[in-house]
């Protein structure tokens, strides 16, 4: 493995886009400083939020958790820039979100500072409004100490970015075990492209939204019989950091139960070994047999649906049945689920939702399936 930038970065992630909430749906600040302090005692340093994550919320949190607790030089902290995010954007609204993120975490400067979520039908707002240059003149002025991007297209499109800014010093990506060769998330194609241009790699969605830390009954049973003791994440986990030229594998932990769970295996991190590999190979086979949808529930998606239909709910009742069989439990979910939100059936075909999604699910066509599934 040659040298790389990042390479001595603890391979886990404080990802702060699922934090723990209280019973009003707010984020449990008590609760968020008990896992801060279990991942800081374990020696690992690096956390991610974003502009956007909980309405702000996120990196409010970043600085009552971790920020106010911590020597500033004992972590490091990365957020992220969104270009199409919000009513109208412009330029100077882009922009005034370094310095509105500056002021929520008070961390006075970002170690890591991220174009937030870029594919083919936002990345040139990022040209645009010279968010390019704007983030390189931070750095100048010691408020950044490296940038890069977050990425959700194809190879093609990764290869045109990183041709024209070979100054990014990472990128994030979606990369687990199930979307490896998923030809809608290109997990490997995007994996070797980055590399293919020398750049070091953050590494998103590991669990897939979750998903992986309870896997279809087929893989569970391959797992099982390679180590009855180890968690499913850990396995998708350790996958990912087990790749050449990985900075650190982000993990959205939403409870101390989640964080001791993943700090027992990467505490002192070890790659999977050839048997293991073996195992993941054959749980990768398992999962293509299954059409499932491959919703993370990010919620981009629902920000500005005009019909506000509640799509990750729909898309996590229909999984139900898709993915276990549940079908009595699936319908029971929808039915309840759309007792007060709008169901499937009231899709416009507007588009909005899949120019959102960092998935590239055809979210139009999904819900349609689900309406006729679910009977509206």
């Amino acid at each position: 493995m040659e040298h790389y930038f990042g390479e001595k970065t603890p391979k886990l992630g404080f990802g702060l886009m699922r934090l723990p909430k209280d019973s009003k749906g707010k984020i449990d600040v008590e609760h968020t400083k008990r896992m801060v302090d279990m991942f800081m005692q374990a020696g690992q340093t690096y956390f991610d939020t974003a502009y956007v994550y909980d309405g702000g919320d996120s990196e409010r949190a970043a600085k009552a958790a971790l920020v106010d607790r911590y020597p500033r030089e004992s972590y490091t902290l990365a957020t992220k820039v969104n270009a199409w995010y919000g009513e109208t954007p412009t330029a100077e609204k882009v922009k005034q979100q370094f310095f509105t993120s500056l002021e929520r975490t008070g961390a006075g400067y970002f170690d890591y500072y991220l174009l937030h979520a870029l594919q083919t039908g936002n990345y040139k707002l990022y040209e645009d409004f010279g968010i390019w240059d704007f983030v390189k003149e931070q750095k100048e002025k010691g408020l950044i100490k490296h940038w890069g991007f977050s990425f959700h297209s194809s190879p093609d499109v990764l290869d045109m970015i990183l041709t024209e800014h070979p100054d990014a010093e990472f990128v994030q990506l979606q990369l687990n075990y199930a979307d490896w060769e998923n030809p809608d998330v290109t997990s490997r194609a995007n994996y070797e492209m980055a590399r293919k241009h020398g750049k070091s790699i953050v590494v998103m969605e590991p669990v897939k939204g979750g998903a992986l830390a309870n896997p279809p009954a087929e893989v569970q049973k391959i797992f099982r019989a390679a180590d009855a003791k180890a968690s499913f994440a850990s396995w998708a986990i350790r996958y990912v950091a087990s790749l050449d030229g990985i900075i650190t594998v982000l993990s959205g932990m939403s409870n101390t139960e989640q964080m001791q769970d993943n700090l027992s295996y990467m505490r002192d991190f070890k790659p999977l070994n050839e048997t293991e590999r073996e195992a993941v190979r054959k749980a990768q086979e398992a999962i293509n047999g299954i059409k499932s949808i491959p919703c993370t529930a990010c919620h981009y998606c629902t920000e500005g649906c005009p019909m506000q239909i509640p799509i990750p709910e729909i898309f996590a009742a229909r999984n139900k049945q898709l993915v276990w069989g549940q079908l009595e439990s699936g319908n029971a979910d929808y039915a309840k689920l759309t007792e007060n939100a709008s169901p499937a059936g009231a899709c416009i075909a507007c588009g909005q939702c899949e120019n959102a999604c960092p998935q590239q699910i055809k979210v139009i066509e999904r819900l349609k399936e689900c309406a006729g599934s679910f009977g509206k």
